[in-house]
């Protein structure tokens, strides 16, 4: 009886109790509900941090919640509406993503060896009712990577014809494309224009000559270490041609003398010398070099102690599979004031010196001889 009076009695307080704060909810609703809120559902400490990773980083997204109670924590992919983790289980079958609760506010999603496909909004949510839920945005940075296809690869033309070099390039964000010759030289564009870079992934080159030829690197960047460069060969075939700056080169007797010619040509050519029709082999007197630059190739003949008959033409010979050509160089005989006499020629002007004087001994004699006989003659008809 004493235990059915109390029970009865409690319940009459309980009943009370819930009159007196249902009418302080009414009183005063908007205060109870922020109070009711406040105390019982969860809410985010901090937002969720955007992060720019390089591809093969790790990117970590940070999600702090206070007062989460019993409610659930879970992270989605929201592009793909992919449930990623619940609490610190993963959900989904990708093994570089890890979830951790950290000091019992922050639930840590790590994503590791970060790919191209990662990129986009990551969803934070807490299953209240509403739902609440707060994102980060992952954006993927990814170096720039020269393609093979559509590239140019080394380039052999013919001198004259017009040339593409192309390059093709991917990366995030999109790379910049830049031109330049290996050797710093300039490059030809439209015109007669002329600039040290070219930006573009397509260099047009006009009419392409010999000096166009030589290494083209294409220089992909596009902000995100390290920048990439493709190197490209512009090969140009042509005939051979020939330059000699002295066609006419004197030398005295003994002297050593050494003949010139300048060759271009490409693919590279066959180069030699020759005199009366006969080629001339490196010996004791003839030494022919070759010094090459390039396509360029500079041909030199050193004649050691030039004799009587080293005098003459001499032909240099420049062949390769697009044609020939030849230059001449003469060589002709000029004494030098220092130049030596041999004993044959000291003879030859000392018989030349004895019969100069024998013969002007003899014309003097000859003179007085006829002279007397004039005096002769005068002296006889001057007597009779």
């Amino acid at each position: 009886m004493i235990f059915a009076f109390i029970l009865i009695i409690s319940n009459c307080c309980v009943v009370i109790n819930s009159s007196i704060q249902s009418n302080e909810a009414a009183e005063h609703p908007n205060e109870t509900n922020s109070y009711i809120q406040d105390r019982d559902i969860p809410k985010f400490g901090e937002p969720i941090q955007n992060q720019t990773i390089a591809v093969g980083r790790e990117a970590v997204f940070s999600c702090v919640v206070d007062n989460l109670q019993t409610y659930k924590i879970a992270w989605l992919k929201v592009d793909t509406q992919t449930i990623l983790s619940i609490q610190t289980h993963i959900i989904t079958k990708n093994h570089r993503m890890t979830v951790s609760h950290v000091e019992n506010r922050a639930w840590v999603l790590r994503i590791r060896d970060v790919k191209e496909s990662d990129k986009g909004w990551y969803m934070c949510q807490i299953n209240t009712d509403p739902m609440k839920n707060q994102v980060g945005y992952l954006n993927v940075v990814v170096p720039p990577d020269i393609l093979d296809y559509p590239t140019s690869t080394d380039m052999v033309v013919r001198e004259g014809s017009n040339v593409t070099l192309k390059c093709a390039a991917r990366g995030s964000p999109q790379p910049n494309i830049t031109w330049r010759r290996e050797g710093g030289e300039s490059i030809a564009i439209s015109g007669q224009r002329e600039v040290v870079t070219f930006n573009g992934s397509i260099l047009n080159i006009s009419r392409v000559n010999r000096l166009h030829m030589g290494a083209y690197l294409c220089i992909a960047s596009n902000g995100i270490p390290p920048t990439v460069s493709k190197r490209v060969m512009l090969i140009v075939h042509f005939p051979p041609m020939l330059m000699i700056q002295n066609q006419l080169v004197g030398s005295a007797i003994g002297q050593k003398i050494m003949l010139e010619c300048q060759s271009e040509a490409y693919p590279k050519s066959i180069n030699y010398w020759m005199k009366n029709e006969t080629i001339i082999t490196k010996g004791k007197r003839f030494e022919p070099v070759e010094t090459e630059n390039a396509y360029k190739v500079i041909m030199k003949l050193t004649i050691n102690s030039v004799g009587q008959n080293d005098f003459g033409a001499y032909k240099c010979v420049s062949k390769n599979s697009l044609g020939d050509t030849d230059g001449t160089i003469k060589l002709y005989h000029h004494r030098h004031q220092s130049e030596s006499i041999s004993s044959t020629e000291v003879q030859k002007m000392k018989e030349n010196e004895i019969a100069s004087s024998t013969s002007r001994l003899s014309s003097q004699t000859l003179a007085a001889l006829i002279y007397s006989l004039l005096c002769y003659c005068c002296l006889q008809i001057y007597l009779h």
